[in-house]
C-alpha cells in the first residue's frame, strides 16, 4: 500500500513491495510492504509479536537488505530488484540514521558510559571538542548525568536503554528509528524518553518509532499498524484509538489509573505509592500530609514514612488500600481519626508466607548498597506488585528471594524455609557477639525449588532445551514426578498460555514474546506455592499480556502468592492485591527518599548552566571547556537563526560524575604510562632472586597499592585462587629442591634451606606480580586500556598493523567476556530454579548438568555476536575509517614521577 501524505515533504525513506524472509523464503516475515517516509514526520509501528515490525525498523535503519523490492534512505538507492544491496550507499546512508535496539545490552559497546556515548560521534570524525558537548546534553536529556562515569553493563535495563539513546542522539541523526525504546522503563523514564522524542520532533527530527504502548502514539503524525509481515492500515495520529488490536487492554488502562496530561503523551500517575516495607496507611498519610494512628509489626520497616512523634495502632481503615485499593486523593485520611486506636484481631491476618527483616545487599567492592536494611511481609495467597525506578534493587531483591544471590546482612523465610539469617556467634574471650550470615544448605534449596518459582528478566535466559515441550518437562521431571505426571502438566502449563502449537519448536527459533510465554510456562509446571515474575509482560503485545493476565488471576485463584515486578501501573493495580514501591537504598544515590539521582527534577533554572566536561586521558583526567553551544542544543548543528528548544527544560542538574581529584593518583596516569610501567615492574619480578630484590618488589608494590588507595585484604582476597596456587607450587618446590643444608628429612624426601629460600622467593616473586596486575585492572577501565593499546600500536600501523581494528576486538572482548560469563549464570540460575541437580545434585550430576548449558550459552554468543555487528554498522563503525578521539593522551608530572619510579626499581634490581 502507499501512503497519501503530501508530497510537498521530502521522503527520507521509500520501500516499494519489500519482502524479507529468515528462513529463505519458506516464510515471509515482510511481505509486499510498501512505505515512504516523509522528513520531520513522527510515525509509530504498532502491531501483534511476530507481525514484522522490528524487521521492518531494521530495514528503514539500513541495518538489514531485503530479499525483493526497492529501497531509498536518504535519497540513497540502497537495494534496487535488479542490483540488489548497494554497500556503499548504505554505509552513506546510515551516517544520518540512528537506531535504538529493542535489547539495549548488545547495543552498548563500551564498559564506561561517556565513551559509549563518544563511540558513534568518533566514527563520524566529529570534532573532539563538541563530541564532549554532545556527550554532556545528551545524559542530561535521558537523566543520566551522575552516571557518566559509571560501567553500563553493570546498569539496570532500564538505565541500558537511556544510555544507549544517548549515543545515538549524540550522533544527531535525521531519521532516529527506535525499537520499543521505553518497554524496561519505569514511569517516570519512560515520560523523559518520550520527552526527548517530543523535542526531536518539533526540531524536524525524523522519527520512526516502534511501540506497544497506546499512550505513546498520541503525538504521532501517522500510526502504521502491521500484521502477519503486512501493513494493514495507515492512519493520521489522531486516529490511533482505531487500533485494530483488541482494546480491552487500553481500556482498562483509561479507567484504572488517574493520569496527568504532560508534553510527553504519556500517562504519568500522580496516587502515590507506599514503600514496600511501610504499612500500607502510613504511607498513604504521609504522602496526603495527615496523621494517622496505625499498630505496624515489628519487623516492619517504616523509616521516612512516619512523621517524627507519630502513634502507631492498627485500624481496619487500611483494609481498602491494603486489598489494592487506590490511594486516597490528598488532603483525605483513609484511618482512624488522629489519636483514636482501632485494634485489629490478630486472627484477621493470614501467616506471612514471606518474611524478610533487615535485609541488605551490595555488590563487591567498595560499592554502596543496592537494598539497606529492608523489611517486609507478604500473606500467603497474596499478589503484591512491586514497583520503583530502575536500579533501585528490585531484581537484586527477587534474586535474594529465590536464594540465587547471598543478602550482605538481614534474614530471608519463604515458605517457612530459611533462605538466609543473620547467626550471632559469641567472641571469643569477649562476652560480646558478632553477626553472620548463614545460607539455605542444600537439603533446604532442594525444598525451596519445589515451593518457590522464579521468571526471569530476560526469558531467553531461561530456556536450554531442545524443544519447548522438553523445556517445561524440566522442572515437574526434577520434582521426581513420572513420565505421565510431566505429560500432564506440560500440556497444562501450555494450555493456561495458549501456547500448545509451539511445543516441538525451539525455543531458540522463538520471538520474544514466544520466549517469555515459554518461559513462564516452565515455571508453572512446577506449581510453586509462591511465584516470582520480574517483569512478565515487557516488549509484549495486548495478545499476550492478555494471556499473562488471565494466567494469573488462574494462580490467584488457586491460592499461589505472587511478587510481581512491573513498570506498568494499570497491571499492578489490576494484578496486585497491593501496589508497593522498592524503596531507594539510603547511600545509593538518591537526592531524596524515593527519588533516585539519575531522575530528573522539574526545574529548570539551572539546565543550561552547565559547562561540558570533556575527557583528557592522562589515566582519567578530565577538563572543563567553554562550550559555544547551549547545552538545550543536544548536540544538534543548527543554524543561527534555528530555535534550539531544551529536551531537558525541565530539569534540574543533576549530580556531577565523582571528580577526578577523588581519584587515586594511579588512577589519574596516562594509561600508556601506566601499562608500560606496570608491564616493566611486573616482568622485572621474574628477576628477583635475592631477599635484598624480594624486600625492593615488596616495597614497590605495597608503595603502588597505597597511591592507588587500594584496601590490601581485598586485592588479596579478589586473587585468593591463585595465591593458593602458589602456596602449592612452593610446596612442590620444598620437596623438588636436593641441594643445600638438610633442614627436614621423611623416608626419601628431605627439606633443605636452598629448598625454602627457592619456595618463598618464586612464590613471592609471582604473587607480586599477580598483585601488580590486579592493581592496574582495578585502576584502568577496559576503555582506557584498549586506548593505550590502540596507542602503542600505533606507530605499527605504518608497516601494515592494522592496529585500531586490533584495538576494537580487544575493546569488544573485554566488554562482552563479563556479559557472556553473566549470560552463563543466568542460565545456571534457570536451571537451579528449577530444581536442577546443577545446584543440589552430586559432583556427577552437576558436572552433567554443567554440560547441558554449552548449546544455549553457544546460542547466546551467536546472538550477541549477530546483534554486536548491527551495533557496530548503527554506530557507523566501518573498517579503515578516520576517527576522532575523544579521549586524548597528555602526560603531565605525575606520570614523569610514575615512570622515574619504575625505572629507579628496575635500576637497582639489577644493580643488586
Amino acid at each position: 500500500m502507499t501512503d497519501s501524505h503530501s508530497p510537498a515533504l521530502a521522503p527520507v525513506a521509500e520501500l516499494q513491495h519489500v519482502r524479507f524472509s529468515y528462513d529463505r523464503g519458506a516464510t515471509w516475515a515482510l511481505d509486499d510492504v510498501s512505505l515512504t517516509i516523509h522528513a520531520g514526520e513522527r510515525m509509530c509501528l504498532v502491531g501483534p509479536n511476530g507481525s514484522g515490525k522490528s524487521t521492518l525498523a531494521r530495514l528503514i535503519a539500513g541495518l538489514t537488505a531485503p530479499d525483493d523490492g526497492r529501497i531509498v534512505l536518504l535519497g540513497h538507492t540502497v537495494y534496487a530488484p535488479q542490483s540488489g544491496p548497494d554497500a556503499d550507499a548504505y554505509r552513506a546512508a546510515r551516517r544520518g540514521i540512528g537506531m535504538v535496539f529493542q535489547n539495549p545490552e548488545d547495543q552498548i559497546v563500551t564498559t564506561v558510559v561517556e565513551d559509549d556515548v563518544a563511540f558513534g560521534p568518533e566514527n563520524l570524525g566529529i570534532a573532539r571538542e563538541r563530541i564532549g558537548d554532545r556527550i554532556t546534553q545528551t545524559l542530561d536529556a535521558v537523566g543520566l548525568a551522575s552516571h557518566r562515569d559509571a560501567d553500563p553493563t553493570r546498569m539496570s535495563g532500564g538505565q541500558q536503554q537511556r544510555a544507549a539513546i544517548a549515543g545515538m542522539l549524540a550522533m544527531n541523526p535525521s531519521m532516529l528509528v527506535l525499537d520499543e525504546p521505553t518497554a524496561m522503563l519505569d514511569e517516570t523514564a519512560r515520560a523523559e524518553v518520550m520527552r526527548v522524542l517530543d523535542v526531536l520532533q518539533s526540531r524536524g527530527t525524523t522519527i520512526v518509532h516502534v511501540t506497544h504502548h497506546p499512550d505513546e502514539t498520541r503525538h504521532a503524525d501517522r500510526v502504521v499498524h502491521m500484521a502477519a509481515g503486512r501493513i494493514i492500515a495507515d492512519a493520521p495520529g489522531n486516529e490511533a484509538a482505531d487500533c485494530p488490536e483488541p482494546s480491552a487492554l487500553s481500556d482498562t488502562i483509561s479507567t484504572a489509573i488517574d493520569t496527568t496530561a504532560t508534553g510527553s503523551g504519556v500517562n504519568v500517575i500522580t496516587a502515590p505509592l507506599p514503600l514496600l516495607g511501610a504499612s500500607a496507611e502510613v504511607a498513604t498519610n504521609a504522602a496526603n500530609g495527615t496523621s494517622a494512628t496505625v499498630t505496624a509489626d515489628t519487623s516492619t520497616d517504616i523509616r521516612g514514612v512516619v512523621p517524627a512523634g507519630t502513634t502507631i495502632t492498627s485500624s481496619s481503615a487500611m483494609a481498602g488500600v491494603v486489598s489494592g485499593a487506590a490511594a486516597s486523593p490528598a488532603g483525605t485520611s483513609v484511618a482512624a481519626p488522629a489519636g483514636t486506636s482501632v485494634e485489629a484481631p490478630a486472627s484477621s491476618s493470614p501467616a506471612p508466607i514471606i518474611r524478610v527483616s533487615h535485609l541488605s545487599y551490595r555488590y563487591a567492592g567498595d560499592q554502596p548498597p543496592v537494598i539497606d536494611d529492608l523489611s517486609f511481609t507478604i500473606t500467603k495467597g497474596e499478589t503484591v506488585a512491586l514497583m520503583g525506578s530502575n536500579g533501585s534493587g528490585k531484581s537484586t531483591l527477587a534474586r535474594l528471594l529465590c536464594a540465587l544471590a547471598k543478602p550482605s546482612a538481614g534474614s530471608i523465610t519463604v515458605a517457612g524455609i530459611p533462605v538466609a539469617w543473620d547467626k550471632r556467634a559469641p567472641i571469643v574471650g569477649n562476652d560480646s557477639t558478632v553477626q553472620r550470615l548463614k545460607s539455605a544448605n542444600r537439603k533446604q534449596l532442594a525444598q525451596l525449588r519445589r515451593r518457590v518459582g522464579y521468571v526471569m528478566q530476560h526469558p531467553e535466559h531461561q530456556l536450554f532445551a531442545d524443544t519447548v515441550a522438553e523445556d517445561v518437562a524440566y522442572g515437574p521431571r526434577n520434582q521426581g514426578l513420572s513420565e505421565s505426571e510431566v505429560g500432564e502438566r506440560v500440556r497444562e502449563a501450555l494450555s493456561l498460555l495458549h501456547i500448545e502449537h509451539l511445543a516441538d519448536r525451539s525455543p531458540f527459533d522463538l520471538s520474544g514474546g514466544q520466549q517469555r510465554l515459554a518461559a513462564i510456562a516452565g515455571v508453572v509446571a512446577c506449581r510453586p506455592d509462591v511465584l516470582v515474575m520480574d517483569e512478565p509482560t515487557a516488549s509484549l503485545d495486548v495478545h499476550a499480556k492478555a494471556r499473562i493476565h488471565e494466567l494469573l488471576h488462574t494462580l490467584k485463584a488457586r491460592g499461589v502468592t505472587m511478587l510481581i515486578i512491573t513498570h506498568d501501573r494499570a497491571e499492578a493495580e489490576e494484578l496486585g492485591d497491593r501496589v508497593v514501591r522498592m524503596p531507594i537504598a539510603s547511600h545509593a544515590g538518591q537526592t531524596g527518599r524515593g527519588t533516585p539521582a539519575d531522575m530528573p527534577k522539574t526545574n529548570g533554572a539551572n539546565a543550561s548552566a552547565r559547562t561540558t566536561s570533556a575527557r583528557t586521558t592522562s589515566g582519567e583526567t578530565s577538563r572543563s571547556d567553554d562550550t559555544p553551544e547551549s547545552a538545550h542544543n543536544m548536540g544538534h548543528d543548527t543554524a543561527p537563526d534555528t530555535p534550539r528548544e531544551s529536551v531537558h527544560e525541565s530539569h534540574a542538574p543533576t549530580e556531577p560524575a565523582v571528580p577526578d581529584r577523588r581519584r587515586s593518583p594511579i588512577h589519574r596516569l596516562d594509561p600508556r604510562v601506566k601499562m608500560v610501567g606496570f608491564l616493566a615492574a611486573m616482568f622485572t619480578m621474574f628477576a628477583v632472586n635475592t631477599p635484598v630484590q624480594l624486600a625492593l618488589g615488596i616495597t614497590l608494590t605495597l608503595a603502588v597499592m597505597l597511591f592507588a588507595r587500594l584496601n590490601p585484604i581485598r586485592v588479596l582476597a579478589s586473587i585468593h585462587p591463585i595465591l593458593a596456587l602458589l602456596i602449592l607450587m612452593s610446596l612442590c618446590n620444598l620437596i623438588v629442591v636436593r641441594t643445600g643444608t638438610p633442614l627436614v628429612a621423611w623416608g626419601p624426601f628431605s627439606i633443605t634451606d636452598q629448598g625454602v629460600t627457592i619456595a618463598v622467593l618464586y612464590a613471592c616473586r609471582f604473587a607480586l606480580v599477580i598483585i601488580l596486575g590486579a592493581v592496574f585492572l582495578a585502576t584502568t577501565t577496559p576503555t582506557a586500556m584498549t586506548d593505550a593499546f590502540e596507542a602503542l600500536l600505533q606507530p605499527f600501523a605504518r608497516f601494515g598493523l592494522h592496529a585500531q581494528e586490533i584495538a576494537l576486538v580487544m575493546s569488544l572482548a573485554l566488554r562482552f567476556i563479563p556479559t557472556l560469563t553473566d549470560e552463563t549464570r543466568s542460565i545456571v540460575d534457570a536451571q537451579a530454579a528449577r530444581g536442577g541437580s546443577i545446584e543440589t545434585g552430586s559432583l556427577t550430576q552437576r558436572i552433567k548438568a554443567m554440560s547441558a548449558i554449552i548449546v544455549p550459552v553457544f546460542a547466546g554468543t551467536l546472538r550477541h555476536a549477530d546483534n554486536l555487528s548491527l551495533a557496530l554498522d548503527a554506530r557507523c563503525y566501518e573498517e579503515g575509517i578516520a576517527r576522532t578521539h575523544w579521549r586524548v593522551f597528555a602526560p603531565g608530572p605525575k606520570d614523569a614521577v610514575f615512570a622515574v619510579a619504575v625505572i629507579g626499581y628496575i635500576a637497582a634490581i639489577v644493580a643488586l
